[in-house]
């Protein structure tokens, strides 16, 4: 079987490739992207097992004539490539329609005229904006963000592929977790970096705001199995958990007992959503639930060099 991962060497690519070239399936894997983060990190180091499996084409997602020729004798393809500023999610329109929704377009259009038989699409819990009741698959988008915005687009555009190929639309959390091609702007791995290295945490609001999230290796092996899994198509809502912000500053003082917080605009009522996790997807995928979030976040600090755990 022949993968493409468009994104391939980004922080959720780099799981995803690591995890898929450790199994024993001779699947072909391609990496296609265009390196716009200078994140060179997944082709560092001897982490890979069975490289061979591995190749790298460095193109853009708005390519339609390189995309196509990838597309040559490609099985499934994930689809991982995005814009992804946290907090900056609406901050320019222009930056996120170009990549999120345009480039979701070009691969869409290059997907019918090829022969692939899978496309999972990783979009994002943020096509939901703002809710006090906790949302599930049938709740009607409504995103607050361009970011948001941009992945609703792209939702639209793989949706017509739906009746040609087998689609998988995964509303995916906020992901966090150690791995070496890490984002430090997401919003676990911020404050784990600034509680390890600065001793102090800044939060914007007064902290009761929620979000969904899920661990890095979690969603990494949910994208794989889903590769070959016979669960029926459709639109997914893959989080492990609903934190508010002050539940995240609760764990970090256990691991971090002089860590000082500093709350900035703290009269802000910012937006917040919960996220009802798909009641199935990980007993049918044979996925274990979430694990400790304090073991998680510790396992995450002992992975920094020289920090205040490892001092």
């Amino acid at each position: 079987m022949k993968i493409l991962l468009t994104g391939g060497a980004g922080y959720m690519g780099t799981g995803l490739t690591s995890f898929l070239a450790a199994q024993t399936h001779p699947h072909e894997i391609v990496i296609y992207d265009n390196l716009s983060r200078g994140n060179y990190n997944l082709f560092i180091g001897d982490g890979l097992h069975n490289a061979q499996k591995v190749s790298f084409v460095e193109g853009d997602i708005l390519d339609s004539r390189k995309l196509r020729r990838s597309l040559e004798g490609v099985d499934v393809v994930v689809h991982l490539a995005a814009k992804v500023t946290t907090p900056f999610a609406n901050a320019d329109s222009h930056f996120f329609e170009q990549v999120n929704h345009w480039g979701t377009a070009e691969l869409v259009y290059a997907l019918e005229e090829s022969s692939v038989k899978r496309l999972i699409y990783l979009s994002s819990t943020s096509v939901y904006g703002r809710s006090k009741e906790l949302a599930d698959e049938s709740k009607v988008p409504n995103p607050r963000t361009f970011y948001g915005i941009s992945k609703l687009r792209g939702e639209e555009h793989v949706q017509r592929l739906s009746d040609k190929i087998e689609t998988y639309i995964i509303r995916c959390g906020n992901v966090y977790g150690y791995n070496k091609s890490i984002r430090f702007d997401s919003v676990i791995n911020r404050f784990v970096f600034d509680a390890n290295y600065k001793g102090r945490i800044s939060v914007n609001g007064d902290g009761t705001h929620a979000r969904a999230f899920i661990h890095i290796n979690m969603i990494t092996e949910v994208l794989a199995k889903l590769i070959e899994a016979t669960i029926p198509p459709g639109v997914y809502n893959v989080v492990a958990r609903n934190l508010q912000v002050l539940d995240l500053l609760d764990v970090l003082k256990e691991l971090y007992p002089e860590l000082e917080f500093i709350f900035i605009n703290q009269h802000l009522n910012l937006r917040g959503i919960r996220v009802k996790p798909h009641d199935s997807i990980f007993q049918d995928l044979q996925i274990p639930g979430a694990g400790n979030l304090l073991e998680e976040i510790r396992e995450f600090a002992d992975a920094l060099p020289f920090g205040i755990l490892n001092s």
